[in-house]
């Protein structure tokens, strides 16, 4: 009996552990949004409820510095690592709609129309006029770190 009750223990802690334990991030091809050389894993900061990576023990200190500055790159970072998923239309909240697909370093956005669509393509810096502070707001939800 007290197998049993052992044996439905360690299976209801590791059931429970896979629901709201963090999920592995995948940082192959992630770069760091300041230097823009490849990531490592010890070098991470809480973001936005998930987390940053960066190439070395620098970088978090500029970051934190400046976060203004590098705000874009860690913002698609997070949806680059899937930390964050596109949920609207980065520019009008509005649905998305997959026919109006592109790539934007790397990453396939979507938007709700061909004008929103238009909109990004034409700007010289596509990153930062899709992943800045507030279209990021608009379209994108972080999965928050469960503790």
């Amino acid at each position: 009996m007290k197998r049993f009750i052992a044996l439905i223990a360690t299976v209801a802690f590791l059931s429970t552990a896979s629901l709201y334990g963090a999920k592995e991030v995948k940082l192959d091809g992630i770069k760091c949004p300041v230097s823009g050389k490849a990531v490592k894993a010890e070098h991470a900061v809480a973001y936005k409820g998930a987390k940053a990576y960066f190439c070395c023990p620098n970088c978090p200190k500029a970051f934190a510095g400046d976060t203004a500055k590098f705000a874009a790159k860690a913002n698609h970072q997070l949806y680059a690592t899937g930390q964050a998923k596109l949920v609207a239309c980065v520019f009008t909240k509005k649905p998305l709609n997959t026919a109006t697909k592109i790539t934007v370093a790397g990453k396939a956005v979507c938007f709700c129309c061909g004008n929103c669509k238009k909109k990004a393509e034409t700007q010289k810096d596509t990153l930062a006029c899709v992943f800045g502070e507030a279209q990021f707001a608009k379209g994108f939800k972080v999965a928050v770190e469960k503790k």
